[in-house]
């Protein structure tokens, strides 16, 4: 158990720096896209950038979520627990932020994007309250 759970946290780390970046150029992208044909090479390397990074992203969350999985294959008893089921439904939320941000990111590529710079950083809020939230409840177990 202690290595699903080592090899877990490593692919946690590894999905949110992911999470916590790829926004972050989603709001440099939109700012390209706004200021017009003069940044319209600045845009195209932030969609690769931005495909790039959401491949190898994608790659840290199914791992985390595998070896979360694993651990809980391996303690079923853990299922008993309110905060796993607090915790679980919060991962739930991640995995569908993830899947926004593919979302968002094809809307970018393609110029089609309805969101300002400004609600970009909004939404790069999402993943760190997340990750409190998570982090609290497999620490602390309150519940």
């Amino acid at each position: 158990m202690p290595w699903l759970k080592a090899f877990h946290i490593v692919f946690v780390v590894t999905w949110f720096a992911g999470l916590f970046y790829l926004p972050r150029l989603f709001v440099y992208h939109a700012g390209a896209l706004q200021a017009g044909a003069s940044e319209r090479l600045l845009a195209e390397r932030f969609a690769v950038m931005e495909r790039r990074l959401y491949a190898l992203m994608t790659i840290g969350g199914a791992l985390a979520v595998g070896f979360g999985i694993a651990m809980v294959a391996s303690a079923p008893a853990y299922l008993t627990f309110g905060w796993l089921h607090a915790k679980l439904a919060l991962v739930a939320a991640l995995v569908a932020y993830h899947v926004w941000c593919y979302q968002l990111m094809r809307a970018l590529t393609t110029g089609r994007s309805a969101h300002s710079q400004r609600w970009y950083r909004w939404f790069n809020e999402v993943p760190g309250l997340l990750l409190i939230a998570i982090v609290l409840l497999a620490v602390l177990k309150p519940f």
